[in-house]
């Protein structure tokens, strides 16, 4: 009986199969993933006077990689504001469906100050940058949609982003 239950248990817990699929804007440019935890990485092309490029990552962490809220807490936190306030309070979030996948979006811009690489003490210090970002619910567990550069990079990507948020969808 506790084998039934313990396998009960796991079939539950177990992701379902599929996975996101999405259709990225002909401008934008591939790049490998640089870790087994991204789906999907692209080079957003700079604006004209922008001194680089800006990036979207497509993540997915599998079950038990923290709340929806904890993430865009931790994204959000990667933004200060030059006046010292808090970026929560000037983020603007939202939600919407898409081809039946429920999403979170957060748009915040500020100081960029994410650590170079996870688990460093080494962090960038990027003025005048710009954080679009998306959690997508789906039957597998949630997947993760993070683009950040220069705002004016990012804010030419407006529709870009809106027109790839509005691709998202699940096969199973």
């Amino acid at each position: 009986m506790h084998v039934l239950l313990a396998l009960f248990l796991l079939a539950q817990a177990a992701p379902a199969a599929g996975s996101l699929a999405f259709t990225a804007p002909a401008a934008w440019q591939t790049r490998p993933a640089a870790s087994n935890m991204r789906i999907a990485e692209f080079v957003i092309p700079r604006a004209p006077g922008d001194t680089e490029d800006g990036e979207l990552i497509v993540y997915y962490f599998g079950i038990g990689a923290g709340t929806i809220d904890a993430n865009i807490d931790r994204w959000i936190g990667q933004i200060q504001q030059p006046d010292g306030s808090a970026t929560k309070d000037k983020a603007r979030r939202t939600t919407q469906t898409v081809n039946g996948l429920k999403l979170t979006l957060v748009d915040a811009d500020g100081t960029y100050v994410a650590e170079v690489r996870p688990g460093s003490t080494e962090r960038h210090n990027k003025p005048g940058f710009r954080l679009r970002a998306a959690v997508i619910e789906t039957p597998r567990g949630p997947y993760y949609v993070k683009m950040t550069g220069p705002a004016k990079t990012i804010g030419a990507a407006d529709a870009a982003f809106t027109a790839f948020v509005g691709s998202l969808r699940f096969t199973p």
